[in-house]
């Protein structure tokens, strides 16, 4: 597998590549298996919340990364997700 920060890295470039300036994914911390994203933007809080966050997940499992989401905080208009790595995908 690939270093852990170059695919966090990827994911978030592929992130914003479909969704800025909508939502913008940005690395805060990576610290043992959990991975901190702040996501930011004109996100809709109405229509899908959660699959701004749910995406930037399966870009991970794409990369070759399983994770979890296990925390959202909303903070300032943004949201800070917590991802859980869980394993390698398939």
């Amino acid at each position: 597998m690939k270093d852990l920060k170059r695919i966090i890295e990827d994911a978030i470039f592929e992130y914003n590549r479909y969704r800025s300036p909508e939502a913008e994914a940005r690395l805060l911390s990576i610290s043992g298996n959990e991975v901190k994203i702040e996501f930011s933007g004109s996100i809709c809080y109405t229509c899908g919340f959660y699959d701004y966050f749910e995406d930037y997940r399966v870009i991970l499992e794409e990369m070759g990364l399983k994770t979890v989401i296990s925390e959202i905080k909303e903070v300032d208009e943004k949201a800070i997700v917590k991802f859980s790595i869980i394993g390698e995908s398939d």
